[in-house]
């Protein structure tokens, strides 16, 4: 009967449906060619804006890959490696390419400071602990994308904006673990529901740009300083009890 479970049919469907979530996944690369081209134009709060819709993506086609099995449909494509692909484009090189562009920091430390962020992530991104299999991220995992947003509303010197970057540049190579935060079994929903609100916070943040409420900033520096915390407290404990 056509339709029928594990009918040729059903199975091309599933095929496809697999071949959506990647597209679902690579469509973040196009993403980042928009931002690319809002930088250059000098259009930063549309880049950021692009970057937040990347960010959305990234949050999302895990789940997607999983409800559509595309590790089972597709064994032979490696969705990890897209992603890692799509993830480092988004969360480094367009991020790398706004302190360059925006001057954020100095005009003679824009090439090193990019760069020292495009090498310490691509060294991070390639660690085979990258991401634990009790989903924890090796080194600091990146973000240069909500670093650079945070930088720029808080319109710090260039040289305080060098330091931060460089000094988390070098907390790459640092083996502290970080928590995954949609993956991690400890206080999952409540780091859900408060990352649900800071996401939201930051759009606002972006909304208003380039005058941003104080208190929403700083208000919304509080869920990086739970993350942060959360993460360092959870990784002790797991190295406790292993040892």
């Amino acid at each position: 009967m056509a339709g029928r479970k594990g009918s040729p049919y059903t199975d091309r469907v599933k095929v496809a449906l697999s071949w959506l979530a990647h597209l679902y996944t690579a469509s973040s690369a196009v993403i980042a060619l928009f931002a690319t081209i809002a930088i250059f134009e000098y259009r930063f709060r549309a880049a950021f804006l692009w970057l937040a819709l990347a960010i959305i993506v990234d949050s999302s086609d895990g789940v997607l890959a999983r409800a559509v099995r595309v590790k089972q449909r597709l064994p032979w494509f490696n969705g990890a490696k897209l992603d890692d692909i799509v993830d480092y484009l988004t969360y480094v090189f367009v991020p790398a390419l706004f302190v360059w562009r925006s001057l954020l920091v100095p005009a003679s430390w824009a090439i090193p400071v990019a760069s020292a962020m495009l090498l310490s992530s691509g060294y991070g991104f390639n660690r085979e602990d990258a991401k634990t299999s009790d989903h924890f991220f090796t080194g600091f995992p990146s973000y240069w994308n909500i670093v650079v947003f945070y930088l720029f509303v808080m319109h710090a010197s260039q040289m305080v904006n060098a330091i931060i970057l460089l000094v988390l540049a070098v907390f790459v190579f640092v083996p502290i673990r970080y928590l995954y935060p949609s993956r991690t079994p400890q206080l999952r929903l409540l780091t859900i529901v408060l990352g649900l609100v800071w996401g939201v916070m930051l759009l606002v943040m972006l909304w208003e740009l380039p005058a941003v409420s104080r208190l929403l900033l700083w208000g919304s520096l509080l869920f990086p300083i739970y993350y942060v915390v959360l993460s360092l407290v959870v990784g002790r404990r797991r190295i406790t009890a292993a040892s």
